[in-house]
């Protein structure tokens, strides 16, 4: 009565179709606490995502970082040129507030499940806009060799895209967040 199906999802990680037909089970929880139970496990796996998130985005950075203080141009190092500096900062301060959202997250998780939903969705909705700034910016800094898949960059890239789309995409949790704050009249409380 099980049945599962595996296939490579776009990072090249993988993924799986699960089927139960027929299955003896085991009750874990009332058919009143279900879905509750099953929303404060997605919201772990989000918040933990949102972790990893920051962590691909700060390797992604420092990869970056590295490239631009080795790559040459006119007999200097990139790194050295001022647009392309500012746009190193516009890069870090997106990781920094990622990995503020990822903290905040992280730490409603005890809450009460009104509040653990919104800040996660807010966290999901932060970081959703990180990943892909931080991923095209990075990609951009790279030039050619940062689209190519025998460079480790494009696997950041790839895994950062699929990442935002995990669990619901960036609108999908920024209608979360609407959703939840009508009665603050769009006051983060």
């Amino acid at each position: 009565g099980v049945a599962l199906r595996g296939y490579a999802l776009h990072d090249g990680s993988r993924a799986a179709e699960l089927t139960l037909q027929d299955t003896p089970a085991t009750l874990l929880v009332g058919p009143d606490r279900g879905l509750a139970v099953l929303e404060h496990a997605v919201d772990i796996a989000i918040a933990a995502q949102a972790a990893e998130a920051v962590g691909a985005m700060d390797r992604f950075v420092a990869l970056t970082a590295e490239y631009l203080n080795t790559r040459k141009q006119f007999g200097v190092a990139i790194a050295s040129f001022q647009a392309l500096r500012h746009r190193m900062a516009d890069i870090k301060m997106q990781l920094e507030l990622a990995r503020s959202m990822s903290y905040f997250a992280t730490l409603k998780l005890g809450e009460p499940a009104e509040a653990r939903r919104r800040a996660v969705s807010q966290a999901k909705v932060q970081l959703g806009q990180a990943m892909r700034f931080v991923g095209q910016q990075c990609i951009q800094l790279h030039g050619g060799i940062g689209v190519t898949d025998e460079y480790v960059g494009s696997h950041y890239f790839k895994r950062l895209t699929l990442m935002e789309m995990q669990y619901g995409d960036s609108l999908h949790h920024l209608g979360e967040v609407s959703r939840r704050m009508q009665d603050t009249a769009g006051v983060f409380a």
